[in-house]
């Protein structure tokens, strides 16, 4: 049982996400902090309000001192050379152990930040440096006991078994945050009388956003004493720069008092964590408490946190072996169907001849195919009319090529009668043009989380404040399934290329039969031209990067293995991206038109949803005008409008704000649409060659592309009895316009 803790008094904060926790503008009691220029003279600029209690100078008199006046000339002495030997960068450096006037002794740390130099002294028990000895044969066992572990949870039981031996914690947490940000407890380690929370999980809440952030910038944080009152600086703003002091590396940075509330609530008076970061991300903590005050000596400190950073290290590598390993068996998997899929002319009949590697693929429980007026199931799978409304609901919401989730009536809220057997869906557009998808399904899965106290989020309480219980709490989850493998959304997309590439190669069969064989034929002869410069290239990167990858099989440098694993998938996807252009294009001629009111306002601002990824990071700016409405295909119009938002975005890719405008003007006969950039634009010269299939009119090396979006362009507006053309200025951008009739004629 955790000790019994007095109601806390109200806080005076609204919200932990808005909490200012880098400038505090105070310090944790256990020392005191010295503020110098970061150069020329040495006086100190500002001063923690206890130097009084440390030092016996009161930090208004040490302002404009220098270090010997406050500290004793020996232990200024010795600092000053120190400072002199190297100069401190951003991370706390240890500049020594000193004795000062008074005879206390005095751990000293110091680093930079805004044109500061930030002296910090933590009172030491003992009156030398810190002697490592005893302490680094703690790391060498535990690289040696580690490396013979493969399985994460029990490397992080190493792990807190460790730094509960170093530090005398009373109990040591090793926990992951999951894709929501909650922490799941994988290990524990623990003395007797306190409790488990070994198995059960911290809301995402427990650690704000800003919080969270500081963790990856100062890798470990101690609190010695939840119950301590700040010493605040003296004075309270940055003199150099007229702001507030941003602590965020001190190592006496004060903390919330909310966080020193929910501490308070947990039955935790002293509490140390170590950030986990694998991969450039924070995967999880090592998180210490104990019951009483504790310091925590910088020599201890230092080894705890060389210790996370050999567990985070461990989880990369062990993690990295995992996804190989399940990424080559898909890969096995996805070979094997394809090698099925060309045995007849039947498209649909093929994917069916290997529906019991479909679900293998995905780990699913059942699948389907639609195909026309087609819809072939297999597994356990929803009914076949849930399927087509499925199908038209992930059409009209502009999903994209591929959709996944692992809870589908969150999304689509009829699948909330099916969730049973269609929890998961991960699906697959197999055609720009018709609502053609490969569908796999995956059945509910229910299960129940053992929290660390009821999350707020699920109390109806608004407000954040530190929570008041942490005893277990269960929740059972329902309407969800296991959740779908990166790996697997990844080969899905690549699986799909290849299907497009298979029915890409039965267009040509069926157009060498078309009435329009002369059209059919100069198309081909273009695609040929394509398959040996524009489909030779990334196929002679695959081949080539293949052999060095088998060269370096045996070599341990990962990061040149990586170089040639990331060049292979790019050129992979390069390929892919060019068939499956050809695809759209050859199903454009002969596709039918089905006209009906269509709203453009609506349709553009759908495609620049789709354009989201492609401008992440980048400053864009659309001026969309008043735009009518028109009779036209839908699915036509907006392939065109999106080939040509698209191109807009692509060309203003090198400057720094993009301005795309999209305006439209009509006649009694027609009404006509404006799209314009600020973006690289072309010469005049040659926008014969514009709408041309595969022609550029840039390097691909500056402006990567398969030349096909412009065609399809010109061929749907052309289909609509419309027209297309292109003004341009060299380095001023383009405005492209197409128009369609009022009165059209199909």
């Amino acid at each position: 049982m955790l000790p019994v803790t007095p109601a806390p008094q109200p806080l005076n904060l609204t919200t932990c996400e808005q909490e200012p926790i880098r400038i505090p503008g105070s310090i944790q009691p256990h020392g005191f902090l010295l503020a110098l220029p970061q150069v020329g003279q040495r006086g100190i600029l500002q001063a923690s309000a206890n130097l009084a209690q440390m030092t016996g100078v009161s930090a208004e008199h040490a302002l404009g001192q220098d270090l010997q006046a406050i500290l004793g000339a020996s232990a200024g002495i010795q600092l000053e050379a120190a400072l002199a030997a190297g100069a401190p960068g951003v991370q706390p450096a240890y500049l020594g152990t000193v004795q000062i006037a008074n005879g206390r002794h005095f751990d000293v740390l110091a680093h930079v930040c805004d044109q500061l130099l930030l002296l910090e002294f933590e009172a030491a028990s003992r009156a030398a440096a810190p002697d490592f000895r005893q302490l680094y044969p703690k790391v060498g066992n535990f690289l040696l006991t580690i490396n013979e572990v493969q399985d994460i949870a029990e490397m992080s039981a190493l792990a807190a078994r460790q730094i509960r031996e170093v530090t005398g914690f009373g109990r040591v947490m090793v926990y992951q945050f999951d894709r929501d940000g909650h922490g799941h407890v994988l290990a524990e380690d623990r003395a007797e009388g306190y409790a488990s929370y070994l198995g059960q999980r911290f809301p995402a809440s427990d650690i704000p956003r800003q919080a969270r952030e500081l963790y990856m910038l100062n890798r470990i944080r101690l609190i010695g004493d939840a119950n301590y009152t700040p010493a605040r600086l003296v004075p309270d703003i940055n003199p150099l720069t007229g702001q507030p002091n941003d602590l965020s590396f001190a190592a006496l940075r004060s903390v919330s008092p909310i966080h020193l509330q929910y501490m308070r609530n947990m039955g935790t008076l002293a509490s140390m964590s170590v950030s986990l970061v694998v991969k450039g991300q924070l995967w999880g903590l090592i998180s210490c408490h104990n019951e009483t005050p504790m310091p925590v000596a910088f020599e201890q400190r230092t080894v705890c946190e060389q210790l996370g950073q050999i567990l985070a290290l461990c989880i990369e590598t062990r993690t990295d072996a995992g996804e190989l390993q399940f990424r080559l068996e898909v890969r096995r998997t996805m070979v094997s169907m394809l090698a099925g899929l060309a045995q007849n002319a039947n498209f649909a009949d093929n994917l069916s001849g290997v529906f019991p590697e479909l679900l293998r693929f995905a780990r699913a429980s059942g699948a389907a195919i639609v195909i026309d007026d087609r819809v072939l199931c297999y597994g356990d799978a929803p009914a076949e009319q849930e399927i087509r409304a499925l199908v038209q609901w992930l059409g009209a919401s502009g999903q994209g090529e591929v959709y996944h989730t692992d809870q589908l009536s969150r999304d689509y809220a009829p699948a909330a009668a099916y969730a049973r057997n269609a929890s998961g869906l991960l699906s697959v557009s197999i055609s720009r043009i018709h609502p053609h998808y490969l569908l796999w399904f995956r059945h509910e899965v229910v299960h129940t989380i053992d929290w660390a106290g009821k999350p707020q989020d699920k109390t109806g309480v608004q407000q954040l404040t530190p929570r008041l219980s942490f005893g277990a709490w269960r929740e059972t989850i329902r309407g969800s399934s296991l959740p779908w493998h990166d790996g697997e959304i990844e080969l899905a997309v690549e699986f799909r290329g290849a299907l497009l590439g298979i029915v890409l190669e039965r267009a040509e069969q069926m157009a060498e039969l078309a009435e329009e064989l002369g059209r059919a034929n100069k198309e081909l002869e273009a695609f040929s031209y394509s398959v040996s410069h524009d489909l030779r290239a990334p196929l002679r990167h695959i081949v080539g990067f293949s052999d060095l990858l088998m060269e370096t099989a045996g070599a341990e440098d990962q990061e040149k293995r990586r170089r040639f694993l990331k060049n292979i998938k790019d050129s992979a996807r390069l390929a892919g991206k060019l068939v499956d252009d050809l695809l759209s294009f050859s199903q454009m001629g002969r596709a039918s038109l089905h006209p009906s009111q269509v709203n453009m306002t609506e349709l553009v601002r759908g495609c620049i949803q789709k354009l989201a990824l492609d401008i992440h990071g980048r400053q864009v700016e659309w001026d969309i005008g008043v735009l009518p409405a028109v009779r036209a295909d839908p699915t036509f119009i907006q392939l065109a409008l999106y080939n040509l938002l698209s191109n807009a975005v692509k060309f203003t890719g090198q400057e720094a704000v993009a301005r795309i405008a999209v305006t439209a003007s009509e006649s009694a006969q027609e009404v006509v649409f404006h799209v314009a950039d600020n973006g690289a634009g072309f010469n005049m010269e040659y926008v014969h060659k514009l709408f041309g299939v595969f022609q550029r009119l840039h390097r691909m090396e500056d402006f990567p592309g398969t030349g096909i979006g412009l065609a399809n362009v010109r061929r749907i507006i052309e289909r609509h009895g419309g027209r297309v053309w292109a003004e341009s200025v060299p380095g001023a951008g383009a405005t492209f316009s197409f128009s369609i009739p009022k009165d059209i004629v199909m």
